[in-house]
Formats: C-alpha cells, sequence, structure tokens
C-alpha cells in the first residue's frame, strides 16, 4: 500500500510541483494522479510522449464512468498517459465543474490508488497532487486510505500557522484526536516546506518543534528546494540541467528518505523486481528538450 497524497492549506505554495518532483525521482515504479477537484495544470502545460497534447478526456474524467461499475486497481492503467520523458500521469478534471461526475466516487478511487502498489500485473505507488484541502474539499476522501498525507507549505509565518492548524484538523479527521510525537497515526501526516536551501535546516527543525509541541499529529519529514529556475526547467518553460537543479536534488532526498524509511512496509506485497530509480536521472517531462512539461 502506497498512496502519498499532497496538498495544502490555501494559495499555491507549488504543490504541482512538488508532487511532479517527487514522482519524477520516486524509487519505484510511479504513477502521478491530478487528484485536484478543482481541475488539473498539466493537460494544459505538458507534452504527450507522442509530442502533442495531451488528452483531457483521458483521465480523472474518464475513469469516473469505470467506477461506477467498481474499479480494480489495474484498471487505472487505461486512463494513464505517459509525458515527454516517460512520467505516466493520470490527467485531472478540465474546470472543477467536472467534479460533480467524480461525486461520492473518491473513496473507491482512494482505495485502488492505494492498492495499486500490490498489483501482481503492473504494480506501482501513487502520487496524488491533492491541490488545495481548505473547506469540504471531496479529496480529503482519498486521505484514509493513503500511507502518508503530505501537507506543503512555505515559511511564512502566516503558512506555518494554517499548516499546523491544517494538520491539527486532519489529526482530529483521520486519527480521532490530537497525537504527539510518540503515537503518529496512519496514515501519517507530514509537511515539506519549501525553502530557501540556505535556511531549510533550520526551519525545519523549529517548525517541527512547533508540529509537535501543537500535538499536532504531523512532523516535517522533508524540505524542498525553492527553485524557480528548477521548476521552469521541471515545467519545460526553461532549458538547462534539471537532474542537477536544486529542485531536483532536494526532491531526490526528500523521496530518499521517506523511502528509507517507510518503503518496506509500503513494498511488502509488490513485485520484488522494481528496479530502483531513485540515483538515475529525473523522468520528468521534457527534462531538457525544451518541450510543455509539468506545471508548477
Amino acid at each position: 500500500m502506497a498512496l502519498i497524497a499532497l496538498a495544502a492549506d490555501k494559495g499555491s505554495p507549488g504543490v504541482t510541483t512538488a508532487a511532479v518532483a517527487l514522482a519524477a525521482v520516486w524509487p519505484r515504479r510511479v504513477l502521478l494522479a491530478e487528484a485536484d477537484p478543482a481541475g488539473g495544470d498539466l493537460v494544459y502545460r505538458s507534452a504527450a510522449a507522442h509530442g502533442g497534447p495531451l488528452n483531457p478526456n483521458t483521465g480523472m474524467l474518464s475513469i469516473a464512468a469505470t467506477a461506477r461499475r467498481g474499479l480494480v486497481p489495474d484498471q487505472l492503467w487505461d486512463h494513464v498517459q505517459p509525458l515527454s520523458g516517460g512520467l505516466e500521469v493520470l490527467v485531472g478534471l478540465g474546470i472543477a465543474e467536472q467534479a460533480a461526475g467524480l461525486a461520492g466516487l473518491w473513496p473507491t478511487l482512494g482505495h485502488a490508488f492505494s492498492s495499486l502498489a500490490d498489483s501482481p500485473h503492473a504494480a506501482a505507488d501513487v502520487i496524488a497532487d491533492c491541490g488545495r484541502i481548505s473547506g469540504d474539499t471531496p479529496a480529503v476522501e482519498l486521505f484514509p486510505h493513503a500511507a502518508l498525507v503530505l501537507l506543503v507549505s512555505r515559511t511564512e509565518p502566516e503558512a506555518i500557522a494554517r499548516v499546523r492548524d491544517r494538520a491539527a484538523a486532519l489529526a482530529g479527521k483521520l486519527h480521532g484526536g490530537p497525537r504527539g510525537a510518540a503515537s503518529l497515526g496512519t496514515p501519517m501526516i507530514g509537511v515539506v516546506l519549501i525553502a530557501d536551501t540556505g535556511t531549510a535546516g533550520k526551519l525545519a527543525s523549529q517548525v517541527n518543534d512547533m508540529l509537535v509541541h501543537a500535538q499536532t499529529g504531523a512532523r516535517v519529514v522533508g524540505t524542498i528546494a525553492d527553485d524557480p529556475a528548477g521548476a521552469d526547467q521541471l515545467a519545460g518553460r526553461k532549458r538547462g540541467r534539471l537532474d542537477k537543479s536544486l529542485l531536483i536534488r532536494s526532491a531526490r532526498k526528500v523521496a530518499a528518505d521517506l523511502y528509507q524509511q517507510y518503503g518496506a512496509a509500503w513494498a511488502a506485497s509488490a513485485q520484488a523486481n522494481q528496479a530502483p530509480q531513485a540515483h538515475h536521472a529525473p523522468h520528468a517531462p521534457g527534462q531538457m528538450q525544451g518541450h510543455a512539461g509539468a506545471g508548477a
């Protein structure tokens, strides 16, 4: 079971960039799912593997009809498109109004996402970009099926206060109440900070202490570099050595740390012959070809 759900409380802290970057360097085969009920970005900014545009009707929109009749995890692959560079993606909704077609199906999707790692035919972990989760967004119905919920936050004081309060609210919803560091609930709630590399370590320690002191049931699991140039390369808007960017180097460390701590449990019943990819160049869309790549 390895569904990793990424979300944010408010604003645009870089959830999509973080999700794509982590998927690009993930140590096992991975499916990137745009599970934001407000709509996805990749169809507008990404090139498909064949060089043309992605099909907006193949992805979360097309899976709705299938899921209403029941959804076997392997059926997810029928709705997946490869991006330029090889990353496999389940394209998100075009506009928020289309989310009505998924009403009542989010738990079914969550179960399929979490079970894909155990598929005997095409096992993969799923990284789900759930967008902003303030209010009553239905994407939170995926979270009980996740192995890990990652809240993405920048480091301004108001952003840190919001992620603290959101983590506490999620702990109440998912775990039944606040918890200290010694009794983290399942799914685990983690925080990923988007930070300047020079201050990332100190900030991560301070924010983690705050989360523990507030009994939020969450802890900081890593930092991803605030790297606009790397984000532009990831999105195909700029040429360069993406694998050398601060963005990808920091994402690789977060992915490796997460997998070192939890990968054995996640992959216990999955195929044992999945080739590790964490130390290879990222299979991000259009990484040096100048194609339109992943959304920022």
